[in-house]
This record gives C-alpha cells, structure tokens and sequence, in this order.
C-alpha cells in the first residue's frame, strides 16, 4: 500500500521548475537544434513569458538547463542540469528538480508555452488535495499534457529507478502511482510552440 502525501492545498509550498533542456531540433532551421527557451515571440524570449506567468503562482521558481549557458544569467533563478546522461527527455528534467528542492511539491512546465493559465497550480493543487494522489497533470478537453504537472518530490527515487531502467514515456511513469488529471478549458492555454510556424501563428493571433 502506497504512503499517503501531504496534501497540497492552495497554500502549500510549491517550487516551480521551467524544462529548458531540450534539444529544440524541430525548431531549428538546421535541425541540429537551437535553445527554443530564447527564441523571441512577442519581443521576448519564449521562457521569460513562461517564467512570468507561473512565477507568481510558486513560492520558488528554478530552470532546468545547462548552467553554463550564459543566456541564463538575466533571469536571477537556479539553473539546475539533468542528472541522467544524454539528455533523455523532459522526465530528465523533471528528476532533476525532484532531487533539488526543498519545498513538498514541484509543478514543470516546458519552456514553450507562453499563455500558460495563472490560475495553473492552484487547480493541480485543488485536484491533489480532493484525490490524495501523488502526482497530477493538465488535461484540457481531449489533450492530454502530461509533462505540465504536480509532483511530490518524494518520488525522486522511483523516477530515477524508471529512467535508469531505460523508461522515457512520461504517461508510463505517472500511471505508475496516484495519478489525476485536473480538466482545464481553454485550450489557448496550453498552446506548445514546437515549430516556427506554430510561433509565427500564435504572434499572429490577438
């Protein structure tokens, strides 16, 4: 049987932590990859729109990125690197955090989505504390987005046992333990810019 958590009310401490440490292939021209955290949209670097919609939600906020990238020092936050070798995917980052912070709970977010809701981690917090799970992601109509998510930072240790044992597939890893879904209805707001089209239409739009 499962331990019971914490609960995760509106009021908890939660650190939040921006995944910057993808590769960003699909955005490069070259497709040998570009830091799609700096890329401009709306005249600013995509991550800074990101940082200032959920900094005001967290008590903490940090990056997960290559420290020694110098792009990083305007934004005075902890730039925290993977853990695992080879830069495996987002799960990387996310087990990164989990064994870096001090709060209870740490809600990801990806570097390329700039409209995230502000009222994000109060509606994962709300969903925790009606279901006692451990871990809880968006869902926003038929799209699922499992990577924008709640995590007790207890479950650093079976994220790692998952990872080293080859395990990339984000949904995999949460289905593995107390896992909701909180529902959210505007999908504007969770739209990802993978492509510079998808950047170019969202500039576009009012």
């Amino acid at each position: 049987m499962m331990a019971r958590v914490s609960a995760a009310p509106v009021d908890a401490e939660v650190t939040g932590v921006v995944l910057a440490g993808g590769l960003g292939r699909r955005m490069s021209e070259t497709g040998y990859g570009v830091n799609k955290a700096m890329i401009s949209f709306r005249g600013r670097p995509l991550i800074e729109h990101v940082i200032a919609r959920i900094r005001p939600q967290v008590t903490s906020l940090i990056i997960n990125g290559d420290p020694d990238e110098p792009c990083w020092n305007s934004f005075s936050l902890s730039v925290i690197p993977d853990r695992i070798p080879d830069r495996p995917g987002p799960l990387a980052g996310i087990h990164a955090a989990l064994l870096a912070v001090q709060t209870p709970w740490v809600v990801c977010v990806p570097c390329d989505m700039p409209l995230l809701p502000q009222n994000l981690v109060r509606r994962l917090a709300q969903e925790q504390a009606h279901t006692d799970a451990d871990r809880v992601s968006v869902r926003c109509g038929a799209q699922a987005h499992p990577v924008i998510a709640l995590i007790h930072r207890s479950l650093a240790a079976e994220l790692e046992r998952y990872l080293n044992a080859g395990g990339r597939r984000i949904e995999t890893w949460l289905s593995q333990g107390r896992w909701v879904e909180a529902k959210f209805e505007d999908d504007q707001a969770f739209v990802n810019l993978n492509t510079t089209d998808e950047l170019r239409r969202l500039e576009s739009t009012p």
